[in-house]
């Protein structure tokens, strides 16, 4: 047998029993096989969740995963064989089969002048089918010098086959669905001429299995190229990856949830309208926009104050001119029901009061030569050093004077802006080491840290930090994330459907944008067409970009229906009544259906929660037999009952959408039933988003209130018929963390179809009125 076994004496015996108490039995620990020199360790955390690790050295490979994971292996339910050709692994859920396989008698005649290769390491992951869904082919190791670091470029290969589709990855806005024939640059790059890049390095596959690759260099991804799919990442000296394996795409995600941490549910004002512009000048300012949306009955939840509102780049200070007295304004702002979202940048000029001390301290990323690095000449950045994030005590510091000089003038939340960095750490050194090998892994400290120390500060207060990057496990943090400063333009709002969804697919459900783009505006139109919307009362803001009312209005038709709704840009204004009075009217409308729709986003939070899985979903999520979703990028289902096509070209009044086979759908506006399994052509007037509805859904709609902070009740609910369905509407403070000790309300809805009936159960206070006086059964009259 090929199974490395330490020999354990009085001292490890002891180790090992102390495991037991702490962390359960010794067999967690990794099962090390030797492999002609290589050495492939095996851990079990769940009967669907392995890990693999390979190296050339035994502690390397038995050594624990890297930044991002919290959980612990768990072997329990394996059984591991010695079998012909190799060892098993197998659980209720899957069978992994490692390969022995015996090294060549003589090298071949290329091997003689390149490189020898690596000991064979093969392994074959089968489900519990026993239908094989993964087969590793191949590892590398090659050695070479970064940043002055001898290392090596490490990968594996894997077969992929010629119907297997691939999802995820993090944020890559080039405007496709499927990852499948492309090659993924998975880093953080704020400078990708498509939109900034963000790597989260979890790979779903449509043959049931998703891949967590352990590695936060930057990371080369070819899914499905040449029949096989290659992982290189730049710094490592081992291979390690887990494989989580399910029967559907909600297993994927509970599993990525157990490996990486729960997405807390937010507060619920961050699923109102968020109002940003970069940037307000003055409180003054930022006070008169909360009026006038109070003023016209505009809902409203949080007002964003961005960036040099301070005196210099790390001041950590108000410009006492235009922000006199920040907690007066906050006061103001709570007193309409609204809260206030704050941006803070973790750079510092060499001038401003903080730096010598920081200097001093060690607390910035160093050069090579140990100096703290200001700026970027490339990129002709000039906004000074970066704190170190991976330092705590560096972190520790910078979250003290956060605390003080602007959380205590009466802010709610954290807006960390430039978390990738923007001051590229390749060639530099963080504390943890290398930027080369470390380079994904910052936007995860940083705000994993802020936020645990945002928790200690407010213990009774639930976390909310607005991020440009992300990382494994930065859904665990209490961020919601968008998608960095994109262009004002139609590419860009049709590139926005398929980035977000291969977002929510890597496991971050809290995904938004800048609506209408954050870019300044052309200036001029490229428009071909008359524009749908009257620029007229406009032009103060759009100038001769004379269709971009038009842009905007279907931008925010489709926010509507993102987990998270903010407006933002760098435009003269930024507000709902920005565009004209024709665009004023319509934007109205989806803004007052938003919050109508707050009842039954809340519960779709509380249900990501509880189960790992986005609410923003690609089709294939919920259809996997459906051949034509596999590629489709711009339609999703919101939630498990909403299916929406954004309209994304300019001057289009109608638009091709595909219903999935398997359900009948309504059409949400005229109540039109639709088989599915068809594509159709559909109405899409100015004022009309597509969106349908699945037959069996039950929508709970709330009152129109001005924000959140008002007491909503449950309007309606809308039942449309055709199958029988149910819906758990969840209900809590909406503030605390107490939902997190069982302290929500839950009403569980039900619907026969056979019987037309509605019933109720469990906690009906969230209903208030009888669920007869609240129903409306789309088609019956009543």
């Amino acid at each position: 047998m090929n199974e490395i076994r330490r020999p354990v004496g009085p001292a490890s015996r002891i180790v090992c029993l102390a495991a037991v108490l702490l962390c359960g039995p010794c067999f967690a620990a990794p099962v090390v096989l030797s492999r002609n020199g290589a050495y492939v360790a095996i851990e079990r955390y769940a009967p669907n969740i392995v890990r693999i690790t390979i190296a050339t050295d035994y502690a390397t490979a038995a050594s624990p995963p890297g930044y991002g994971f919290v959980a612990r292996p768990d072997a329990g339910g394996f059984q591991h064989t010695e079998v012909t050709g190799g060892d098993d692994f197998r659980s209720s859920a899957l069978r992994l089969h490692v390969d022995s396989q015996p090294l060549p008698s003589a090298p071949t005649v290329g091997e003689r002048y390149f490189a020898p290769p690596l000991p064979p390491v093969a392994l074959e992951i089968q489900n519990a089918l026993g239908q094989t869904v993964l087969s590793m082919t191949g590892w590398q190791m090659a050695p070479h010098t970064v940043n002055g670091e001898h290392t090596f470029q490490v990968g594996a290969s894997f077969e992929a086959a010629a119907d297997e589709h691939f999802y995820g990855l993090g944020q890559n806005q080039d405007g496709i669905l499927d990852l499948r024939g492309r090659t993924i640059d998975c880093k953080h790059w704020y400078d990708d001429p498509h939109g900034e890049t963000v790597c989260v390095p979890f790979m779903v596959s449509s043959r049931g299995y998703g891949i967590v690759w352990d590695n936060p260099s930057d990371t080369h991804v070819y899914p499905g190229v040449n029949g096989q799919t290659l992982w290189q990442s730049k710094v490592g000296e081992r291979v390690s990856f887990f494989v989580i394996l399910g029967g559907d795409a909600d297993a994927l995600y509970a599993g990525y949830a157990k490996l990486t941490g729960r997405t807390p549910i937010p507060p619920r004002a961050a699923f109102g309208l968020i109002q940003s512009k970069a940037r307000y000048a003055s409180q003054q300012e930022i006070l008169d926009v909360a009026r006038t949306y109070r003023r016209k009955g505009y809902p409203l939840d949080i007002m964003v104050l961005d960036w040099f509102y301070w005196t210099r780049m790390g001041q950590l200070d108000f410009d006492p001119a235009a922000f006199p007295d920040p907690q007066a304004m906050n006061r103001d702002l709570h007193a309409l029901g609204i809260r206030s979202l704050i941006s803070v940048w973790p750079r510092f000029e060499p001038d401003s009061r903080y730096f010598n001390e920081l200097d001093a301290k060690g607390y910035f990323l160093k050069n090579k030569d140990g100096k703290t690095q200001v700026g970027l000449p490339f990129r002709a950045d000039r906004a000074g050093a970066l704190i170190d994030a991976t330092n705590p005590q560096a972190l520790d510091w910078f979250f003290d004077h956060v605390r003080d000089n602007i959380l205590a003038r009466g802010f709610d939340y954290l807006w960390l802006d430039e978390t990738e960095p923007d001051l590229v750490p390749d060639g530099f050194f963080f504390k943890i080491g290398s930027g080369d090998r470390y380079h994904n892994v910052f936007p995860l400290l940083y705000i994993d840290g802020m936020s645990e120390r945002l928790r200690r500060y407010r213990p009774d207060k639930r976390v909310l930090i607005l991020a440009r990057a992300a990382y494994l496990g930065s859904q665990r943090t209490g961020a919601i994330f968008w998608s960095s400063d994109i262009d004002p333009s139609w590419e860009a709002l049709r590139h926005q459907i398929p980035t977000g969804l291969n977002m929510t697919a890597s496991g971050i459900a809290y995904w938004g944008n800048d609506i209408g783009g954050w870019q300044p505006l052309p200036k001029a139109s490229s428009a071909t067409h008359p524009p749908l919307i009257d620029p007229a009362g406009a032009r103060d803001v759009v100038g001769e970009d004379y269709d971009y009312p038009e842009l905007f209005t279907r931008w925010f038709e489709y926010g509507t229906f993102l987990p998270i709704l903010r407006i933002h840009g760098e435009r003269k204004h930024t507000e709902i009544w920005a565009y004209g009075p024709q665009a004023e009217a319509i934007l109205a409308r989806y803004d007052r259906l938003r919050y109508r729709l707050i009842p039954y986003i809340y519960s779709l939070a509380w249900r990501t929660y509880r189960t790992g899985t986005p609410f923003m979903r690609a089709l294939w999520m919920d259809f996997p037999k459906d051949p034509k979703v596999a590629t489709l990028g711009d339609e999703y289902m919101f939630g498990p009952d909403f299916l929406v096509a954004p309209v994304t070209r300019q001057a289009q009044t109608r638009k091709q959408v595909y219903l999935p086979a398997g359900t009948d759908w309504y059409d949400y506006w005229t109540n039109e039933r639709v088989s599915g399994g068809r594509t159709i052509s559909v109405d899409a007037p100015i004022d009309r988003i597509p969106v349908f509805v699945r037959a069996g859904s039950i929508l709970p709609l709330g009152a129109v209130v001005p924000s959140t902070a008002t007491s909503q009740a449950i309007e309606h609910i809308k039942v449309y018929p055709g199958r029988d369905g149910k819906f758990d509407l969840y209900d809590d403070d909406g503030v605390s963390y107490d939902y997190q000790r069982g302290a929500g309300r839950v009403t569980h809805l039900h619907w026969d179809d056979a019987a037309h009936r509605l019933t109720a159960s469990g906690s009906e206070k969230i209903l208030q009125r009888p669920v007869k006086a609240l129903l409306e059964v789309v088609g019956s009259g009543h």
